[in-house]
This record gives structure tokens, C-alpha cells and sequence, in this order.
């Protein structure tokens, strides 16, 4: 994934996000996924697909009818790529701004807290 590549646009993660869980998918599959939590025309969804797969967010098999859409990008590396793009955009390249903001906004818990230690401990590690 390149820097230069197209963030998703809210509707865009959704769809995304069902084909991170469900897998590859038929329109009609995605668009049931989508429709129980927000109502949407499965015309909007095909337009979306059709879109996603200009923006090379999604990859389409024709040689299947129906058509069967998946995601181009791992959640892992696109979910990567939105942070670089925040951290770069939003708090001029500075990680440490964007975790002390991401603090700030709610008290992480026990769990949280023990899991960004360790974190920490391996970076203290690697960079000695």
C-alpha cells in the first residue's frame, strides 16, 4: 500500500470490514451485512464495490457470476496505513502527540496499559 493510496471513506470501511470478517462475497451477502445495522439499496452497495475496485480497495472476480469481491488489503495493513496517514496529517509525524491525544480521550484500562508496556519493553529492547 502505497502513501499515495486513497483513504476508504466511512461507508468504504464498512464494506471492508465485512469482507475482513466474512471473507470474499457476493453484493447481495455484503449488502445484508451492511443493511442490518444501517438501511442501504444494494444498488449503493454495487456502486460503492465498483467504486472500491477503481480505487483498488477491493479486487473482483468476474469469471463467476455472481461476482465475488475481496478485500485487497489485510484490516492489519490498511488499519496501518489510516494511522501513518492520521499521525502524518493530523499531528505532523509525531507518534508520541498522537498516543498522549489518544490518552487523553479516555482512561485506558489494566489491560490496555499492560499490553502498551510490554510494547514498550520490546522497543527498549530492539533499539538496544
Amino acid at each position: 500500500m502505497t502513501t499515495k493510496q486513497i483513504r476508504p471513506t466511512k461507508l468504504e470501511l464498512s464494506i471492508l470490514n465485512v469482507l475482513w470478517q466474512k471473507g470474499p462475497a457476493t453484493v447481495r451477502e455484503i449488502h445484508a451485512v451492511i443493511n442490518e445495522s444501517k438501511p442501504t439499496a444494494v444498488n449503493t452497495v454495487l456502486r460503492m464495490l465498483q467504486i472500491m475496485t477503481e480505487k483498488k480497495l477491493v479486487t473482483r472476480d468476474d469469471t463467476v457470476r455472481p461476482q465475488i469481491y475481496r478485500a485487497r488489503y489485510s484490516q492489519q495493513q490498511t488499519q496501518t496505513h489510516l494511522v501513518k496517514d492520521l499521525i502524518q496529517r493530523a499531528f505532523d509525524g509525531s507518534v508520541k502527540e498522537m498516543v498522549m491525544r489518544a490518552l487523553s480521550t479516555r482512561k485506558p484500562s489494566p489491560k490496555t496499559l499492560k499490553a502498551m508496556e510490554k510494547l514498550l519493553e520490546e522497543f527498549e529492547g530492539d533499539s538496544k
